[in-house]
Parts: structure tokens; sequence; C-alpha cells
């Protein structure tokens, strides 16, 4: 039986679902980095850096490579790059609407400063 559509969107912004996930790719949009370099960059332990990388491995989502000693992970593709970015400018929206939504009520002295 296959998977609808809206299913398998779901399932893909499950995985997505994550903050040190989401990190991870907003660094990956720079270039391939070394996981040295990613757990230099986010605040995990090694092991929950590991296993967030383990998780967007098998989704497809990034691809890792060795060079010697060193794991090196990459965006799988430009649309990923392309969707952070556009999260990115959605929040900014979504986040000025509250701001200027806040400030209105504060004019009309519905919210306390």
């Amino acid at each position: 039986m296959q998977v609808p559509l809206y299913q398998a969107k779901a399932e893909f912004f499950r995985m997505l679902g994550h903050p040190v996930r989401i990190r991870v790719l907003e660094l990956l949009q720079n270039g391939p980095m070394a996981v040295r370099d990613l757990l230099a960059r986010i605040e995990v332990e090694p092991s929950a850096l590991s296993q967030q990388l383990s998780v967007l491995r098998r989704s497809g989502i990034v691809t890792s490579t060795r060079e010697g000693s060193t794991v090196v992970y990459t965006l799988a593709g430009g649309d990923v790059a392309e969707l952070m970015q556009a999260a990115r400018r959605i929040l900014t929206e979504m986040l000025a609407g509250r701001s200027e939504l806040l400030e209105e009520l504060r004019e009309t002295g519905s919210v306390a400063r």
C-alpha cells in the first residue's frame, strides 16, 4: 500500500522536528563540515549529535564521507538549503506579525509593559 503524499510530508516534517537537526542543517548550508566542527558549534554531547546525524543520514537529507579518521557531512541537495531559508522567512514574518500585534495592544493599553 502506498503512503499518501500528505502523510509522507508529515513524516518528513516530523524528521525535521528536533532543534539539533535544524541547527545541523543550518550549519551545513555553508558547506560540508566535519563532525568535530559541528560539535564545536552545537552545544550537545557527542552521542546526542551522533544520534541526530544518524536520523538525518537515514532520511537521506544529509550524506557523510570519511576522510581518514574524520567524518564529513554534507547536505544531500540544494533544496534543503532553500527549505531552511524559506523557514527563516516564514518565521520572520510570523514573529513580525506578533510584534506588530503586541505593539498595537500596548498602544491601546491592553498589555502591561
